[in-house]
């Protein structure tokens, strides 16, 4: 390295030193101001208040001789203290108010008279002499104030602390007074407050204290400010008089107004009409409304048309057939023509109310005006499309960029009043009529435009209907939109696209199931992928909530392979706990729609090996998590089966995380055991939880133990015979272990099916048997346990399998097409509401396909040896003493099962 060079070298000369004394006083005065602004111990004791004093108390000085932002505060607290009772309190009131500005001194004369002069002792009396302060404080207050106070009063008369005759009393006047104010936002919000209060006021106080005054403010004379009050007044007058009065005293005033010099003032009193119109009915509206909207309509103005035209379509509703074919269309064709050629401005207006105008001239356009319109509209789809040339955004002038702004903003309304557009032209005329235009509007190259016509895909879908096919292709190219924005907006209904576009509108679900969208599944694996990448965690959250519809559309050996891998993936690796939840939910329903046995014990082995037994404690409450969704989802044999064990294992774990979660979680395992064929299991629950009192030195998861000993201990064990106080919650899991249990035999006899001969059922059995499914789950609602046939009157072995076999696939389709929305409800905790849903329904939620041995009901002692194989380890229902004891009672449920399996065998 070199050596510094001399120049550099520090120099403790006494010039040197004197310019180090001026750099720290140029410091020094720095620093000035930052001591300066703190307080004196004057302004300290200026703002302490007395601690002792109450609410009341402490209002009435901060008010009197406090700052500003104290003033503020007590104001933006009145709300609070008119719901108290400050008779008393004001009965002890002597402020010592203390002056600190010239500016108050008024209000300490006027609150020391008041306290002089008061004679009586009303409570009422008492209750609104603050108010007086507050009246003299306003005089002076800022704006900050002064909005507050307008808060405060509509508040108050929103919760109705005070008598409708007391408000009007006390606060009306303080309102109107401030009406006029300079600030433009203070005058706005001082007129929501008194429009609020109009609506509750007596038709008396109206008229004298607002209608009278308002014919003297309501003059050119007054200021463009007062004119435009006097406006918006009158517009929520005309509801509270009667027709006579509004025909003599306001209708007058309403016609000079739309008359005024000033176009804002014109254009006020236009959007004023429509509330004007809707006070004095249809007849006054042809005669005197009307006329002046027609004028309004061809001011000079642009701002005044726009307020006319938006009035009329808003009141297109009240005039008749004659008047909207004479009067209102001739108009709409004028602003179509001249919002291309000579007024850009309405477009942005037209395209957004192009969907009312659709519904309101329907029927009365002629062939030719008709398609004119349907021009219209297609142009305004496409305005400023064709003139992009690749323009860099930075070399464009103002005025092209705000034109810009203006086409996407027409574009995206177009895309808004989509739907609309389809019932104009007829669903059957889509393909020729709009589907190009709907191909452009999802190619948009603007976000907001692509964004709206996602939103409302899922209308057009509906609107489509047989015909939704034809926009499959637009379905894919929005779920691979470069925009998570497009991709969230589309995901609010995709349950509902999928189901419409997989079962083609009213074709059949099975025949046309995946066969039109060979594109699809890399399209959501692709969305789910670039949510999963971006930091819009909310978005992934949703995506993977929407995937459980999944089954109902694609195959189960498709999600197995594509989707099922991945949220086992998500749960281990992903950051987000709402996003591992979602997709350890998403999981267990894939789970309970897999169809083939391999599979699901293959799932079943990761899930408790690579999260109940995995290294990280994260990987092992998300375990949990998956147990208490198994726990919800599927019946209570599958559960004990193969989750009971290895979650109570977990009682060992060395995190207390882990163990806190799994005491939160105990309740609802010992839930799903039943006595006595569960009880070897209730044992070990026990052991366990012996273990966790012993050993726990955790003292905030020994704390959870304890409270949670005690709820195991409140609880009440169900029993393998019906209890009329668990009922419902035993024909619920009764139900699941049946159709378990049918799905179970589905899936054999349709592998035996594929061996014999590959041909499927008719549409006419599948559809009678689907009838005797409903038939028999309304028998099994009502006879909660089936009653055998006996061996002698059992079918043939081919009958029974085509039975069954039919019978599942009607369950199977009842199940596999039902709504998303119905599996969230009938997921939930309330059993209830699952025992109230018939046998479809169940199928729709928590009680959906997975054919597994475990799903046999607890009764039942043998199954076919295809059915039992399993390498996965399990937990006997009945050990030991318990074994005599489910022989005994299963034998009647099992004789009539072992008959069938005999005749099966005899006959293949």
């Amino acid at each position: 390295m070199h050596p510094p060079p001399a120049t550099a070298a520090m120099d403790f000369s006494q010039n040197s030193l004197f310019g180090y004394m001026e750099d720290l006083q140029e410091l020094t005065i720095i620093e000035r101001p930052v001591r300066r602004s703190l307080k004196t111990p004057e302004e300290i004791e200026r703002l302490t208040v007395d601690e002792d004093l109450s609410d009341i108390e402490r209002a009435v000085y901060l008010l009197s001789a406090g700052q500003d932002i104290q003033g503020t505060s007590v104001i933006a607290n009145l709300p609070y203290l008119m719901r108290q009772n400050p008779a008393e309190t004001l009965r002890r009131v002597l402020p010592q108010v203390r002056v600190h500005e010239d500016e108050h001194l008024f209000i300490q004369r006027v609150w020391t008279s008041i306290c002089l002069s008061r004679g009586g002792d009303s409570e009422e009396e008492h209750t609104y002499w603050p108010f007086l302060i507050i009246q003299e404080v306003l005089h002076v207050a800022g704006v900050d104030m002064q909005l507050t106070a307008a808060v405060s009063f509509l508040t108050i008369l929103q919760e109705e602390s005070v008598s409708i005759h007391a408000y009007a009393h006390s606060f009306l006047q303080v309102i109107l007074l401030h009406l006029e104010h300079r600030d433009a936002g203070v005058s706005n919000a001082w007129l929501e407050t008194l429009l609020s209060a109009i609506e509750v006021l007596p038709k008396e106080t109206l008229r004298h204290e607002i209608l009278n005054p308002l014919v003297s403010k309501a003059q050119l004379s007054q200021t463009v400010q007062s004119r435009l009050v006097s406006c918006k007044i009158l517009g929520k007058l005309t509801n509270k008089f009667d027709v006579h009065t509004i025909n003599r005293e306001i209708l007058p005033l309403v016609k000079s107004l739309s008359q005024d010099v000033e176009y804002e003032v014109r254009s006020c009193m236009c959007r004023q009409l429509e509330n004007i119109a809707q006070g004095i009915g249809t007849e006054l509206t042809k005669s005197m409304v009307l006329p002046d909207l027609i004028e309004l309509s061809r001011d000079e103005n642009s701002s005044v048309r726009l307020a006319a035209f938006e009035t009329l379509v808003n009141l297109l509703d009240i005039f008749d057939t004659d008047d909207r074919s004479q009067t209102i269309l001739p108009l709409v064709k004028s602003f179509c023509e001249k919002s291309f050629k000579a007024d850009e401005s309405i477009l942005v207006s037209l395209s957004f109310h192009l969907g009312k105008l659709c519904h309101g001239l329907y029927g009365i356009f002629t062939p030719d005006q008709h398609l004119r319109f349907l021009e219209f509209y297609k142009k305004l789809c496409t305005l400023g499309l064709q003139q992009e040339n690749g323009h860099n955004e930075n070399q464009m002038s103002p005025q092209i960029l705000e034109q810009e702004k203006k086409y996407i903003s027409v574009r995206k309304n177009c895309a808004y009043n989509f739907p609309a557009m389809i019932v104009f032209v007829d669903p059957k005329n889509f393909h020729m009529e709009l589907y190009s235009t709907f191909f452009c509007l999802c190619h948009d190259p603007e976000v907001p435009v692509r964004y709206t016509i996602a939103i409302c895909f899922y209308e057009v879908s509906k609107l489509l209907n047989s015909g939704v096919y034809l926009i499959h292709k637009e379905l894919l190219t929005l779920l691979q939109d470069e925009s998570l924005e497009v991709l969230d907006a589309l995901i609010d209904h995709l349950p509902e696209i999928l189901e419409l576009m997989s079962t083609g509108g009213e074709s059949s679900a099975q025949e046309n199931k995946l066969s039109a969208l060979p594109d699809l599944i890399p399209a959501l694996t692709a969305a789910e992928q670039r949510a999963a990448a971006s930091l819009k965690w909310r978005t992934h959250e949703k995506l993977l909530h929407k995937y459980a519809c999944l089954p109902h559309i694609i195959s189960s050996d498709q999600i197995y392979y594509r989707f099922l891998q991945r949220m086992l993936t998500i749960m281990m690796t992903n950051n987000v706990l709402p996003v591992q939840k979602a997709a350890s939910r998403t999981l267990c329903i894939f789970l309970r729609y897999n169809r083939k046995q391999e599979q699901r014990h293959e799932v079943i082995k990761k899930l408790i090996e690579q999260l109940g037994q995995g290294k990280s404690y994260w990987n092992r409450l998300r375990f949990l998590d998956t147990c208490e969704f198994i726990i919800e989802m599927f019946s209570k044999s599958f559960f004990c089966k193969y989750f009971f064990l290895p979650a109570i294992e977990l009682t060992h774990d060395p995190v207390a995380n882990v163990r806190m979660k799994l005491c939160h979680l105990l309740p609802k395992v010992k839930s799903t055991l039943k006595i006595p064929a569960d009880k070897h299991l209730l044992q070990q629950l026990e052991m366990c939880v012996r273990k966790l009192l012993c050993q726990e030195k955790d003292k905030d998861v020994l704390a959870i133990v304890k409270r949670t000993v005690l709820e195991l201990d409140r609880m009440e064990m169900s029993m393998d015979a019906f209890q009329k106080k668990f009922y419902e919650k035993d024909l619920l899991d009764q139900e699941k272990e049946r159709e378990e249990l049918l799905l179970l035999e589905m899936e054999q006899l349709e592998k035996e099916k594929q061996q014999n001969d590959g041909r499927p059922v008719s549409d006419k059995i599948v559809e009678k048997k689907r009838r005797d499914t409903k038939t028999s789950t309304n028998l099994s609602k009502s006879t909660p346990v089936s009653v055998p046939v006996p061996s002698s009157a059992t079918p043939s072995s081919k009958e029974i399998k085509k039975s069954k076999l039919i019978r599942s696939q009607s369950f199977n389709n009842q199940a596999f097409h039902a709504k998303y929305g119905n599996i969230e409800k009938c997921t939930s905790k309330t059993p209830a509401a699952g025992y109230a849903a018939p046998v479809p329904g169940l199928a729709k939620s928590s009680v959906l396909s997975l054919a597994d041995d475990s799903f046999r009901p607890r009764n039942a002692s043998s199954l076919p040896t295809a059915f039992s194989n399993t390498s996965l380890p399990s937990t006997s229902r009945g050990t030991g003493s318990n074994s005599a004891d489910s022989k005994t009672n299963g034998s009647k449920d099992t004789q009539p099962r072992k008959a069938t399996l005999k005749s099966r065998k005899s006959n293949p």
